[in-house]
């Protein structure tokens, strides 16, 4: 029987992000909390997945940086809100991460695990409820939306370079989509 990482070669495939200045492996194995800096959620809603888009045109799963002394599940409800107007309605399930190893000398942000941190990836049953709250200091969601599984994985696919088409194609193929 094949591995996740034999199965999804380009999702598990060393990497480099050019925007972040990280070099990326993907892996299932969940790293301590302590080294978690990002959550993207894979949400589950009546529909199908949540999917967001930004006013530079990025395509992504809803979530983002930790703040200082936030739990996973916080940042993950903080995320939810800010990016999609979505809310947790039920338990997240570990799915995978980015180990990531910065180049840069200095952490993003102050608080945040540095030289190595992890950019996790959970999946979780959610409602939309609201128009995402778009704080200033964070990226302009212009678009929200609830698609069927294979629709959601050919809109995160128009993302140049992106991954999380992948990401919730693993979901799809470890039943949890």
């Amino acid at each position: 029987m094949q591995t996740w990482a034999e199965r999804f070669p380009e999702l598990f495939a060393a990497d480099y992000w050019a925007w972040g200045d990280l070099d990326v492996r993907f892996q299932t194995e969940e790293p301590p909390d302590e080294l978690i800096s990002n959550v993207h959620v894979l949400g589950r809603t009546e529909g199908g997945i949540v999917v967001c888009g930004n006013d530079l045109g990025w395509r992504f799963l809803p979530g983002g940086t930790r703040e200082p002394d936030e739990t996973i599940e916080q940042t993950v409800e903080r995320e939810l809100l800010e990016e999609a107007g979505a809310r947790l309605t039920g338990p997240m399930t570990w799915l995978g991460a980015h180990r990531a190893e910065h180049r840069r000398p200095e952490p993003y942000r102050p608080h945040l695990p540095h030289p190595v941190s992890y950019w996790a990836n959970v999946v979780a049953d959610v409602v939309v409820a609201q128009e995402p709250t778009n704080p200033d200091d964070g990226e302009q969601v212009v678009e929200v939306l609830v698609l069927p599984v294979d629709k959601a994985i050919a809109y995160l696919d128009a993302q140049p370079d992106g991954i999380m088409g992948n990401v919730v194609r693993l979901a799809q193929a470890m039943g949890l989509v």
